[in-house]
Formats: structure tokens, C-alpha cells, sequence
């Protein structure tokens, strides 16, 4: 059945005979044709991965290796559908990887695709990065405008974080060690449950903010996760680079 965070159905999830169907979609305003399905969803793997996976031919690489092969993609008016051949993480060819615009929606569909990892394996590893990378791309397709609300001030922003890291340090206190393996590791639960949840931390309760999806639905944990892996790379970057990749804003509640 699919999770739906606001208004996004972020995953639907079905198995036959060891294969994996699973389909995500986002609301958009603007209808897309096959091409373009097909162009920005090659452009979004090197931006959404920072450059980790790129496309090589019809093959989708890190480095020398060869993760997927794709079959010559069939481009309609308003979709586009790649089957799957091969590639290290496919267990056997066969499947298809397939986007398409509908009224009002742009949805993602895997259909019976054999992954190369045992199913229990494969349910915590390689499918929660498919389905970060295909929201994140779809949330990406979606763009920032409409905005979901009015977006928060930057000093608002520094003091709300500034309240975040406060308190983590205090709770890392409460341990008894205040190693930084245990404060940053007290910090990504807080930060990942609070923006997977409400949305708000203390701080954004304190500011008045909290943290969205760019279609202003709510964050899913991988995509929480990712966006406070990314919050260092801002720091040295001195621009919101967890909400480029992760695709979220921060809105005034």
C-alpha cells in the first residue's frame, strides 16, 4: 500500500515471484513530456548522488563498475520507460523502470525488477536508497514554486539551529559523556525523528518553523537522515546544501 506524507504518495511496495514492483508520485502543476521525464531524470542521478553515481551510455556506474544496464528507453508523449537488462545490482534481466505525467501528477514505477540481494537484505539497504533517489528526483521535477508556504528568515534559521544544538549537548550531558561520537549521534536521532514527525524541533517550535518537503509534504527518515548528513557540507559551503539535495525548505508555521 503506499505512505503518504501530505499530499505525496512516497512509496507503494509489491513482490511476485522474487521480484519488486514499487511505485512513488508527486503532485505537479505543470504536465511533462517523455523527453523531458527523460533528460531530468539522467541530469538528477549525478546532482542528486554528488556525482558518486554517474550515466555511462544506457548504464548507470560508480567508477568501473557497471551498477545497472537499461535497454533502449521507449519515449512517448508524456512518459518514458527504460527496461532493465543487467548490471551488479540485478539478479536477473528483466523489468522496467518507467516515468509518466498524468493530470496533476508526475509518478515513478519499478515493475518486476529482480534485485541480486536476498530480500531481507535488500529491504534494508537498496531499497530505501531507490526510494530516497526516486522522491528526491520527483520532489526535484516538482521544483521550489509554488512555494508550500512562506519561507523562513536566515537568522531565524541560525538561531533555531543555535536552540537544536544547545540542546543536544545538553542531552549528550545527561549521559554522563559527552563524546562526540554520542553527541552526534543523540543529534541525527533528534534532528531525523523531530523532521520525519512534526517537522519542528525545539528550535522550530521556539522560531516558529518548521522543516518541509519542497510540495510541502513531510520529510520521510532517509530523507531527514540525508538532509543532516548534509548540514556540514552547508557550513563549509555557506549555502543550504541539505535542502538542494534533500529537496526541503523551511516554512514559518
Amino acid at each position: 500500500m503506499y505512505v503518504v506524507t501530505g499530499g505525496a504518495r512516497v512509496g507503494r511496495i509489491t513482490w511476485e515471484a522474487g521480484r519488486v514492483s514499487t511505485q512513488a508520485s508527486v503532485a505537479i502543476r505543470k504536465p511533462q513530456t517523455g523527453a523531458r521525464l527523460r533528460d531530468s531524470y539522467l541530469e538528477s542521478i549525478s546532482v542528486l548522488t554528488l556525482g558518486i553515481i554517474g550515466v555511462r551510455g544506457s548504464s548507470l556506474v560508480i567508477g568501473p563498475v557497471e551498477l545497472l544496464r537499461f535497454g533502449r528507453p521507449t519515449v512517448t508523449r508524456n512518459s518514458v520507460d527504460w527496461p532493465i537488462l543487467r548490471g551488479l545490482l540485478a539478479g536477473a534481466p528483466g523489468g522496467h523502470w518507467r516515468i509518466h505525467s498524468t493530470a496533476g501528477h508526475v509518478e515513478a514505477i519499478l515493475k518486476g525488477y529482480l534485485p541480486r540481494l536476498p530480500r531481507p537484505i535488500y529491504m534494508v539497504s537498496h531499497l530505501h536508497v531507490h526510494q530516497l533517489f526516486t522522491r528526491l528526483y520527483l520532489l526535484r521535477l516538482r521544483g521550489r514554486e509554488p512555494a508550500p508556504g512562506t519561507v523562513a528568515d536566515q537568522p531565524d534559521r541560525v538561531h533555531a539551529a543555535t536552540i537544536d544544538a544547545a540542546f543536544c549537548l545538553m542531552l549528550a550531558g545527561l549521559t554522563g559523556r559527552r563524546r562526540w561520537r554520542i553527541t552526534l549521534l543523540i543529534a541525527a536521532a533528534y534532528h531525523a525523528v523531530c523532521w520525519s514527525t512534526s517537522g519542528k524541533t525545539l528550535g522550530g517550535l521556539v522560531m516558529r518553523q518548521r522543516v518541509v518537503a519542497v510540495d510541502g509534504s513531510r520529510l520521510t527518515p532517509t530523507q531527514s537522515m540525508l538532509r543532516f548528513a548534509l548540514l556540514p557540507l552547508s557550513w563549509f559551503a555557506r549555502r543550504p546544501v541539505q535542502d538542494e539535495i534533500a529537496q526541503t525548505t523551511v516554512i514559518v508555521n
